[in-house]
């Protein structure tokens, strides 16, 4: 059974994921028109969940009034999920191997949810990027279970096991 000081920890971790993948996200797209855009991703998903129009194309005018409403909606989808996502990277083989499940998943599943392909998936250097932000991102969250754990005097092996 995990205590509260276990479940606070994994929670903060999870947060410290999310927000280093989204840091990360967000730097690149201001300096590249063909980084990585799974924000798009997620103004897709909530369009269609809404029944309105839009977001369809890659293309979409994120600046527009309905899309930026839809975009701060899809960044606080992404930090939420991400958060509880990342919440279980207590050990950096957890770490890595959810940050790299996620990064790959964030290129194969969008086609199947019927979510169409990120935008520039078809470059190798987007999919490379992807899938390191995500692993980024679970390592980071590991970094800050591990620092968590130590600060109480406890492996990172007993972190996992009491989980």
């Amino acid at each position: 059974m995990m205590t509260g000081t276990h479940l606070n920890d994994s929670v903060v971790s999870g947060v410290a994921g999310a927000v280093t993948l989204t840091a990360v996200h967000q730097a690149a797209k201001m300096m590249s028109d063909t980084a990585p855009q799974m924000d798009v991703l997620g103004m897709r998903a909530i369009a269609r969940a809404t029944g309105t129009s839009g977001m369809a194309d890659e293309s979409a005018d994120v600046d527009s009034e309905r899309n930026r409403g839809l975009y701060k909606y899809a960044l606080a989808g992404d930090m939420l999920a991400n958060s509880a996502y990342y919440s279980m990277a207590t050990t950096w083989t957890r770490g890595a191997a959810l940050g790299l499940a996620a990064g790959i998943g964030a290129l194969v599943l969008p086609r199947h949810l019927g979510l169409g392909d990120p935008p520039n998936s078809d470059l190798l250097s987007n999919k490379i990027m992807t899938i390191a932000w995500y692993t980024l991102g679970g390592l980071a969250a590991a970094w800050t279970a591990q620092c968590l754990a130590s600060r109480r005097d406890e492996s990172p092996r007993e972190l996992a096991v009491g989980s």
